[in-house]
């Protein structure tokens, strides 16, 4: 490989450096909710919440489960979601790769870490609904109260009953679109000219 053509892959230090503070913004993401529902009605005018975060549940979840009794939904609980005892873990990975392609500057491994991105993202998402589809269709028919079958969405507002439920990204998934764009801007800055 030529100097020329070496120069072609490798990124500048300022790329460099936008790539480092991407692996710092996934790891403090961590400790920041991910994701959250708010659910409304007139006995709960402050709401009720289930939060997030990539290794746990908080929230009024005990309320919650004894609310969805009556509709047949099963509980919500970390039991449920076997992905809140590895997340942190992947996202952990995530940050330690994104911090050797700081180091390495190869425009390659960059492309490849941004493709890692764009995955687990996609897989993120499509898991969520998943989940939300078995929380909101597999319904018990011996519930008190019969409602049609629902799927909550990931974003927005869903009323079920007298409930209006509000789905919302938390904060620390805000931190991983930031750590994304920061990935994006050394493709842009450091392209061919």
């Amino acid at each position: 490989m030529n100097d020329s053509s070496r120069k072609s892959t490798k990124l500048s230090i300022t790329s460099s450096l936008l790539i480092g503070l991407s692996a710092i913004l996934i790891v403090v993401s961590l400790f920041f909710p991910w994701w959250k529902m708010v659910f409304y009605a007139p006995q709960y005018p402050e709401g009720l919440n289930i939060i997030v975060y990539p290794n746990k549940l908080e929230g009024q979840i005990d309320i919650i489960n004894g609310l969805n009794h009556y509709i047949g939904m099963s509980n919500f609980g970390a039991e449920n979601f076997p992905e809140l005892s590895y997340l942190a873990y992947l996202v952990g990975g995530l940050a330690v790769i994104t911090l050797l392609t700081a180091i390495l500057r190869n425009k390659k491994v960059l492309y490849g870490l941004i493709s890692i991105f764009m995955i687990g993202g996609l897989a993120g998402i499509m898991d969520l609904h998943f989940a939300l589809q078995k929380y909101g269709t597999n319904l018990s028919p011996k519930a008190p109260i019969k409602i049609d079958p629902f799927v909550p969405p990931i974003i927005g507002q869903n009323t079920v009953a007298n409930f209006v439920t509000h789905s919302l990204l938390g904060t620390g998934i805000y931190f991983v679109i930031a750590a994304f764009i920061l990935l994006l801007i050394p493709v842009w800055k450091d392209r061919k000219k």
